[in-house]
C-alpha cells in the first residue's frame, strides 16, 4: 500500500476519522485503533508475513520486562543476548541465508570443489531490517539502564509496527516514540497543517523528481555498454538523486503522517548534498540508521579497539560500515558500498577532522564560498561513485559502469533516452536550489518566506499541479526492499 495511492489514501481518511471522531481524546481506544490499522497496512502486502511480526514483538515485550525486573547482571545479559540473538537470527535467516549459501558455493567451486547445496525459497517480509533494529534497541536500551519497558502491550506493538514507519522508516528509539504513544492525543491544527506541508513536499519529490529520474536511470544502466561517458555521467547523478529524493520523500510522508496523528518522528535526512566531507554527508543522511550503528557498533568497537588510537577507529569505521552495506541488501555490490565509504573515512582520521564541526561559508547572494563549494562537489562526486556501486547487480557491473564512465569519447549526444530525461534534469536541478534555499528548515517547506496567505496557496497549487501532470504513479518506494 504506498503512500500515494488511493487505496492509502481511503485507509487513512477511516483511520482519521475513527481516530480524532469516533474515540477522540480516549488515548487506549486510539491505540488500539492504531495497532490493529498498523497489522492491516502490513498485511495488506502479504498476509503471511503478519504471524513474524506479531511473535517478534511478543518475545521482545517479554524480554524487555525480563531485563528490567532481573537483579542478577548475569541475566540481564542472558536476556539481552537471547534478544540480539533471536532479532539477528530472524533477520539473517530470512535476509541472508541464501545470501551466504551462494557466496560459500561459489568459493568451494572457484576451489575446485563442487557442492550440491541449494537455496531455500525465502518470502523476506518486508520491512525487517526497520522493525528489527526497533526491536532491538529496546532490549539494548533497557539493559544499558537509558530506559524502562513498558506495560503496555499495545503500545510497545503499536512503536514496533507504526505504519507510517514500518515499511521504511525512520527508526525511531524507545524513549521517543513510546512516550508519545501513552500520551493523550488531541487534535493540533497548527502539527496537522504542518504535516500537510511535509507530505506534499514528500509527494512531489517521490513522483516528480524520483520516478522521473527512474525513467532515465534504468534505461541507461539497462544498454550501459552502449553510452559515452557524459551519459553514464548523467545517468549516475540522476540516480544518487533519484535515491535521494524517493528515500526523503517516503520520510517526508510518514513523518508528515505522523504530525497529522500527533506524533513527532525522528528526522531522517539534513540536506546531505550540502555536506564538506563523506563523515557529514553520513551524519546528515538516513540519521536514524547511522545514529542507531553509531550507538550499537561503532562506539562499542572504538572503545575496544581504543589502545589502537587512529588505526583503531578506522577498523571499527570499516567494520561499521561493512554492516551499513549489508544492512542494505544481501548481496557483494551492497558489501562494497558499505567498505567504499568506510574507505572514504580514513584520510579525515589521519588527519584529525573527522570531530571537527562543518559549517558552510557563504558569500554573495547567499552562495557558498568557492573553497565550500568545491569540497560539496567533491563529496557528491564520491558519494555518485557510490551510488554507482549501489544501483549495480554486481562488483564487476560496478567497475564496467565506472571503467566506461571515464571512456574515451566522453561528450556524445545522447541517443535513445525518453523524453523524460529532460523532466528529470530540470527538476533535479530545481530540487537542489530550493533546497539550498530552505536548508535551515527541518524539511523545505516548513517555513515558506511568502507573508501573504493568497500567494502560499498559489505555490501549493503549483506543486500539486506539477505533481498531477509531471507526477509518474505507482512506482515502489526503493527502501521497501531493505
Amino acid at each position: 500500500m504506498l503512500f500515494n495511492s488511493l487505496p492509502f489514501f481511503i485507509f487513512f481518511v477511516v483511520v482519521f476519522f475513527l481516530y480524532y471522531f469516533v474515540f477522540k481524546e480516549k488515548t487506549k481506544s486510539q491505540n488500539v485503533l492504531l495497532l490493529v490499522a498498523n497489522y492491516f497496512f502490513y498485511a495488506w502486502v502479504d498476509w503471511r508475513l503478519l504471524p513474524l511480526l506479531i511473535v517478534s514483538t511478543l518475545i521482545f515485550y517479554g524480554l524487555g520486562i525480563a531485563i528490567f525486573n532481573t537483579n542478577n547482571e548475569k541475566r540481564k545479559s542472558l536476556f539481552c543476548t537471547l534478544g540480539v540473538v533471536f532479532g539477528l537470527g530472524v533477520l539473517g535467516y530470512f535476509k541472508y541465508v541464501n545470501f551466504f549459501i551462494t557466496s560459500l558455493s561459489d568459493l568451494f567451486e572457484s576451489l575446485g570443489l563442487h557442492t550440491n547445496w541449494h537455496t531455500f525459497k525465502i518470502l523476506v517480509p518486508i520491512g525487517i531490517s526497520f522493525y528489527t533494529f526497533r526491536l532491538l534497541s529496546y532490549v539494548l536500551d533497557i539493559h544499558r539502564e537509558e530506559c524502562e519497558p513498558t506495560r503496555n502491550f499495545v503500545a510497545f506493538a503499536t512503536y514496533v509496527a507504526f505504519f507510517p514507519c514500518i515499511l521504511s522508516g525512520p527508526i525511531d528509539r524507545p524513549n521517543k516514540l513510546i512516550p508519545q504513544i501513552e500520551t493523550k492525543r488531541i487534535f493540533n491544527y497548527s502539527l496537522a497543517t504542518d504535516g500537510l506541508r511535509q507530505i506534499l513536499w514528500g509527494l512531489f519529490k517521490k513522483m516528480v523528481i524520483a520516478d522521473n529520474c527512474a525513467g532515465v536511470v534504468d534505461r541507461i544502466w539497462e544498454n550501459y555498454t552502449d553510452h559515452s561517458g557524459s551519459t553514464l555521467a548523467l545517468g549516475a547523478i540522476l540516480c544518487s538523486i533519484q535515491v535521494y529524493a524517493d528515500f526523503s520523500g517516503y520520510t517526508d510522508m510518514a513523518i508528515g503522517i505522523g504530525k497529522l496523528l500527533g506524533f513527532r518522528l525522528t528526522k531522517n535526512f539534513n540536506y546531505p548534498f550540502f555536506s564538506k566531507n563523506i563523515a557529514d554527508y553520513w551524519k546528515k543522511w538516513h540519521i536514524s540508521l547511522t545514529s542507531w550503528l553509531t550507538d550499537y557498533v561503532f562506539t562499542p568497537l572504538n572503545f575496544t579497539f581504543r589502545k589502537l588510537k587512529k588505526w583503531g577507529v578506522i577498523l571499527a569505521v570499516l567494520v561499521n560500515f561493512t554492516l551499513v552495506g549489508l544492512w542494505h541488501g544481501a548481496n557483494w555490490n551492497f558489501v562494497a558500498f558499505g567498505v567504499f565509504h568506510g574507505l572514504l573515512y580514513i584520510p579525515l582520521i589521519l588527519s584529525g577532522v573527522l570531530s571537527k564541526e562543518v559549517k558552510i561559508e557563504t558569500g554573495k547572494w547567499g552562495l557558498p564560498q568557492l573553497k565550500d563549494f568545491c569540497q560539496m562537489l567533491l563529496t557528491f562526486f564520491l558519494v555518485v561513485i557510490g551510488g554507482i556501486i549501489f544501483k549495480s547487480g554486481s562488483i564487476a557491473e560496478a567497475w564496467h559502469f565506472v571503467a566506461r564512465l571515464f571512456s574515451f569519447p566522453f561528450f556524445s549526444i545522447p541517443v535513445g533516452l525518453p523524453r523524460v530525461t529532460l523532466y528529470a534534469s530540470v527538476f533535479s536541478v530545481v530540487l537542489i536550489i530550493v533546497e539550498w534555499i530552505g536548508r535551515h528548515n527541518d524539511y523545505t517547506l516548513e517555513r515558506i518566506p511568502i507573508k501573504s496567505g493568497l500567494l502560499r496557496l498559489v505555490l501549493y497549487a503549483i506543486i500539486v499541479g506539477t505533481i498531477i501532470v509531471y507526477g509518474n504513479k505507482g512506482g515502489a518506494f526503493i527502501y521497501f526492499q531493505f
